[in-house]
């Protein structure tokens, strides 16, 4: 069995003994080095928190194990299609790959695709069904962004 394989059979593994704990068919493994950094399962019916996808509770686990925000050089590996979310958070934690098992169509028939919030996200922010409105408010003291490059800056480091 290929490794990538092997990865995926344990995503799906997770996935699976969440579906018999109660919660949604999605699991998911980030690997760094071939090794397995952190695991997560989808946590959405037992937290009551929309965000609690597999995948993002696998990067979660892996950048408190690894103390950073940044995952440069990991893979994700997922049970299913990550949905737009859970690909943001890839692409801003630095992760280059990912690897599913089950698609969007696989998904459709049970009611689990995302392929709306992928269509959804692709239409130009002014025609999406959430309105979104940039107002430039700036009340007086010190300008927000300035404020965090100062302070970053005084403490030596950049925060994610």
């Amino acid at each position: 069995m290929q490794t990538s394989e092997r990865f995926l059979c344990e995503a799906i593994e997770l996935a699976r003994e969440n579906v018999r704990q109660g919660g949604r068919p999605f699991g998911a493994v980030v690997v760094k080095d071939g090794e397995v950094v952190a695991t997560g399962v989808n946590d959405v019916v037992a937290t009551h928190d929309p965000t609690a996808h597999a995948e993002l509770q696998a990067i979660r686990a892996a950048s408190r194990a690894l103390g950073s925000a940044r995952l440069d050089g990991c893979a994700i590996y997922a049970s299913g299609q990550p949905c737009p979310m859970c690909l943001a958070a890839m692409h801003l934690t630095g992760i280059r790959e990912v690897a599913f098992a089950y698609s969007s169509q696989d998904a459709e028939p049970f009611g689990l695709s995302r392929a709306d919030v992928y269509a959804e996200m692709a239409k130009p922010l002014a025609e999406q069904s959430l309105k979104a409105e940039y107002r430039p408010v700036r009340p007086e003291g010190d300008d927000l962004y300035e404020l965090w490059r100062s302070v970053t800056a005084r403490l030596g480091k950049q925060s994610g």
